[in-house]
């Protein structure tokens, strides 16, 4: 039987940050947290977006923007998203459609928490593999 995402959530202390917080700020926590990503909320505490360590160094830093920019102004905006419930192989072809590595867990609004590509286990990972290479093969 699938793992659910919710099983990998389950005591995670997901890293939250108001859209106005500073991207150093960001990137100070994510370092000290060991985390890749931070979820980014309005005042009401929906997440509206998500800053991780690839922005970081893709936006950021290749590109000389200081490090009191505000999250809102380099976050990615309406992030994809999937309810705790969902089987983790659903969040790996998630993952893969999209080209991204974190995904929010939400439910009704609220975060939950988050998944990284390197939540998973090389069993999800093999079955991604052979239902991709089912697909090349029905093309």
């Amino acid at each position: 039987m699938a793992r659910k995402l919710i099983e990998l959530v389950e005591n995670q202390d997901t890293l939250t940050m108001p859209f106005d917080a500073t991207v150093k700020d960001a990137c100070t926590q994510m370092r000290d947290r060991r985390t890749g990503c931070v979820l980014v909320t309005d005042e009401n505490s929906a997440l509206i977006g998500i800053f991780t360590a690839s922005d970081a160094v893709g936006v950021i830093a290749a590109e000389g923007r200081p490090a009191d920019i505000r999250l809102q102004d380099v976050m990615t905006t309406d992030p994809v998203t999937m309810a705790p419930e969902r089987s983790t192989i659903e969040a790996l072809r998630l993952m893969w459609d999209c080209g991204i590595h974190h995904v929010p867990l939400t439910r009704a609004g609220v975060v939950v928490g988050v998944v990284a590509r390197s939540d998973f286990s090389g069993e999800e990972y093999e079955r991604l593999a052979s239902e991709r290479e089912l697909w090349e093969h029905l093309r």
